[in-house]
């Protein structure tokens, strides 16, 4: 299988998997990751309302979106939101979303209803006598909130929300669906432009395996560092 391995083409496209594709993977990793982590911790907050009606319809939100295959959810929201938004609005014709749109928003709402979960359990890890204190010294729930709960919360599960990242990093691949060029889809157009589809997968595999590594490496390296401080 590899005696005809052409490192040439894998070269050759180096710029175009990078500059292009690379880069579109890292951008949509971060908005996602970005907004998935702000509406993710307005979730936890529902969750952990004491309004029973908030929870349950956060838990519901949170229950529906992990039950779903992204890969699916993905599919979805390019071919029927545009429908959807057409039979809302009484327009002529189905409304534009775009496969961009469609793929940043389903991550988002995918990787909130993971970091929900993950801050959900960073913020009942803080000791009770905190929130009390800050109350006492006459802090609104909100203040409690923004200054002494969840700035501890978010240094707890650090380590936890950075691997969710990894996780998202990798399941960026799935935008092919929509014909996105993020690097695996940059990857299999040189593959099926040259015939080589070995090479530029066996490559794609490799650098999706090298960035998770190292990432992981980080991570835990991380995590020691946490530790130790606590």
């Amino acid at each position: 299988m590899f005696a005809n391995f052409d490192f040439d083409v894998i070269r050759r496209s180096l710029a175009y998997l990078f500059l292009d594709g690379m880069t579109f993977t890292l951008m949509l990793t971060g908005l996602a990751g970005l907004g998935g982590l702000v509406f993710g911790t307005l979730i936890a907050l529902m969750r952990l309302s004491r309004f029973r009606l908030m929870g349950h319809i956060a838990g519901l939100y949170v229950d529906l979106i992990r039950s779903l295959p992204l890969v699916l959810v993905i599919f979805w929201f390019y071919f029927l939101v545009p429908y959807v938004g057409q039979w809302l609005t009484g327009a002529s014709r189905p409304i534009h979303v775009g496969a961009f749109a469609s793929s940043l928003v389903t991550f988002v709402m995918f990787e909130a209803a993971y970091f929900s979960e993950i801050m959900r359990a960073g913020i009942q890890s803080i000791s009770k006598g905190q929130p009390a204190a800050a109350q006492a010294l006459g802090l609104t729930y909100s203040q409690t909130m923004r200054y002494v709960v969840l700035p501890q919360a978010f240094r707890n599960m650090l380590p936890v929300l950075l691997t969710q990242t990894i996780v998202l990093f990798q399941d960026t691949s799935l935008v092919y669906v929509v014909s996105i060029p993020d690097f695996l889809g940059a990857a299999s157009k040189v593959a099926q432009r040259d015939g080589r589809l070995v090479e530029m997968y066996l490559f794609a595999a490799v650098v999706y395996f090298a960035i998770s590594s190292f990432a992981s490496f980080g991570v835990r390296r991380l995590q020691s560092r946490i530790a130790i401080v606590r």
